[in-house]
């Protein structure tokens, strides 16, 4: 009946003839229970409907939500075509989940953000910040303002646990392999520089800010190598389709470029298709390298030179660093190594 008073927690307990702390012990499993009084516990509750305490009573009585949030991005549809963010989030999730926590996404707010989001009342015991700027990140401002646990992915903050990959030097390694080859008009096309992006070449200083921390770490590699890209290509996303107008722009640029880094495996893609619909043939014409290290099927039977990394192995990462820090322990620093793969996309350079 609609109208049917719910069993309590103390209706069990007098069905049961037991204390009502043993009835809370045998839900909470926080202390020692005989196998008999459990399970002449269960069978009261059994009898009488009784389906355990409610999520918002046992958060009330813990002070804990059991509720992570997942800062992935202004634009949830951007993160949920990336393979490789799914691959990490796979780990994450799964991970939280074995430790009895769930996960809510939350788009990341907007340097233009005025009114409160998600992020400022969203009820959460942590956070995990899955893209950071190098500077001025709006989402870690609130979360320290609120006083939680943050995990950074890609990036580094006082008082937050990070997992990072050293893409700079990965990025690094992958044009000194061009240069080795002879290239010497090298082009790049970068993922995002911050949320207001649209696909189109980049004028001026490439590593003017904010810029995301992984676009910015990919850039400065230019730097640290002593090269500048012949051409700098922003994209929108890290789709095939946006790999491929950046492609069109890269390789139609007065500077005819030999070789062309880009900064995701997606985007090194798009650009292979551009230098086919352009009637370029890589490598011979053209040497593409990408980066994450993706099974790209339908490139075969080109296998393109990237720098891997585990994106599984660094959800797994994640998920520690929230474990440790809802635990109250300083907050880990992990660096997830990346590995240079040589594939059939990059050769000599010759002139076109």
């Amino acid at each position: 009946m609609s109208g049917a008073r719910r069993p309590t927690m103390a209706d069990v307990a007098a069905k049961a003839g037991v204390s009502l702390s043993t009835v809370s012990l045998s839900y909470s499993g926080a202390g020692p229970i005989s196998p008999d009084m459990k399970i002449r516990v269960e069978k009261a509750a059994s009898d009488l409907g009784y389906a355990g305490p409610s999520p918002q009573a046992r958060a009330l009585r813990s002070g804990r939500t059991n509720v992570v949030g997942l800062v992935i991005h202004e634009h949830l549809q951007f993160a949920l075509r990336d393979p490789l963010t799914l691959r990490v989030l796979d780990g994450v999730v799964g991970d939280l989940g074995d430790m009895g926590l769930g996960v809510l996404l939350i788009p990341s707010p907007t340097t233009e953000s005025t009114e409160p989001g998600l992020l400022d009342t969203a009820p959460m015991d942590a956070a995990v910040i899955m893209r950071t700027r190098d500077h001025d990140e709006p989402a870690l401002e609130t979360l320290e303002r609120r006083g939680l646990p943050v995990t950074i992915v890609e990036g580094t903050a006082p008082g937050a646990a990070s997992v990072t990959i050293n893409d700079t030097a990965g990025t690094a390694h992958l044009i000194r392999h061009l240069v080795e080859l002879g290239h010497t008009r090298i082009a790049t096309v970068t993922l995002p520089r911050n949320s207001l992006c649209e696909t189109a070449i980049v004028e001026g200083d490439m590593l003017a800010g904010p810029l995301w921390a992984p676009t910015y770490h990919r850039l400065q590699a230019f730097s640290d190598v002593g090269i500048e890209p012949c051409v700098v290509i922003e994209t929108r996303a890290s789709f095939i389709e946006e790999g491929i107008a950046a492609g069109h722009m890269a390789l139609s640029h007065p500077s005819r470029p030999t070789a062309v880094v880009c900064q995701s495996d997606l985007l090194a893609g798009g650009v292979v298709l551009a230098a086919r619909e352009l009637g370029l043939q890589v490598p011979r014409d053209v040497s593409i390298t990408g980066f994450d290290g993706l099974d790209l099927a339908w490139l075969a039977p080109m296998e393109l030179t990237t720098m891997t990394q585990d994106a599984a192995a660094k959800g797994h990462l994640i998920a520690q660093c929230v474990k440790a820090l809802l635990a109250g322990e300083e907050p880990p620093a992990f660096e997830l190594p990346v590995e240079f793969k040589r594939g059939n996309s990059t050769a000599v350079a010759r002139d076109r």
